[in-house]
């Protein structure tokens, strides 16, 4: 009987992004400090969380940009989940970065998880993990399907105009920022240079690298602009703490100092 295969327990999270195309929001912090509205946690805090909940019992953060605020805040934080911090001393590019806050990892002989900085996302990392397992991939991509930003016009083969749909789904699928990778992927990262114009294609090539739709009902979101914020904050309180079939929206309570009001408490 084969045994299960098992669900990676590390992850690194890629949190130093500038972000600024969020300013002023991001002038004395990292995108990733920057809090969801209405929620009292910053988007880190999500993701650690989220993490957590899916088995993940220790994270790499890598750090860049204001690096300092991040680790302050990660030192202060009841966190639900083991956390390291790596800073760049030097850029090394996407790849490069990726595999330097790989080398961190308790555990470098398993599989890990990896997410970037500024997704906010509910779904399950284990049946990804599944998927991942089953396609004997060495990485493994979520893919989403985003709202195309305007309406479109639906039209006959005559040029007749059939309806107006606002925002409606893209017909293509997205690289959602959330990985799946083997032990041995890390060592086929470059140490310096972007891993998706060099590794990721070649294990395209070689059928080694899978990519897994997000499940129908999942929630995702980048956070790149304040109007995702905006966005994000009325989705969570349309849906009710996002949506009905993914893990319950956890919170991550800081413990407060002096000047500090009281701990934000769970979301409903």
């Amino acid at each position: 009987m084969t045994a299960p295969y098992p669900h990676p327990t590390q992850a690194v999270v890629l949190a130093g992004g500038q972000g600024s195309r969020l300013r002023p929001y991001t002038d004395d912090r990292p995108k990733p400090m920057v809090e969801i509205p209405g929620t009292g946690t910053p988007i880190i805090g999500h993701q650690l969380a989220w993490l957590a909940s899916e088995g993940v019992t220790d994270a790499v953060v890598s750090c860049g940009h204001l690096a300092e605020v991040l680790q302050d805040w990660l030192s202060q934080a009841q966190l639900p989940l083991n956390v390291t911090t790596v800073v760049e001393t030097e850029p090394l590019g996407r790849g490069g970065g990726l595999k330097y806050a790989a080398a961190s990892l308790p555990r470098p002989e398993e599989p890990w998880y990896a997410t970037n900085g500024d997704i906010w996302t509910r779904f399950s990392l284990r049946e990804m993990a599944d998927f991942h397992h089953e396609r004997g991939a060495d990485a493994t991509l979520a893919l989403a399907r985003p709202r195309i930003p305007w309406g479109v016009v639906e039209t006959d083969e005559f040029g007749h105009v059939l309806d107006f749909i606002e925002a409606p789904p893209s017909p293509y699928l997205i690289n959602a920022g959330v990985y799946v990778f083997s032990a041995a992927f890390t060592g086929l990262l470059p140490a310096r240079g972007d891993h998706e114009r060099t590794t990721f294609p070649r294990l395209a090539r070689e059928r080694r690298l899978a990519g897994f739709p997000l499940p129908h009902g999942a929630y995702w979101r980048a956070i790149d602009t304040a109007k995702d914020l905006t966005e994000a904050a009325k989705e969570l309180g349309s849906r009710g703490g996002l949506s009905a079939n993914a893990p319950e929206l956890l919170y991550v309570q800081v413990a407060p100092r002096p000047h500090d009001g009281p701990p934000p408490q769970p979301l409903p």
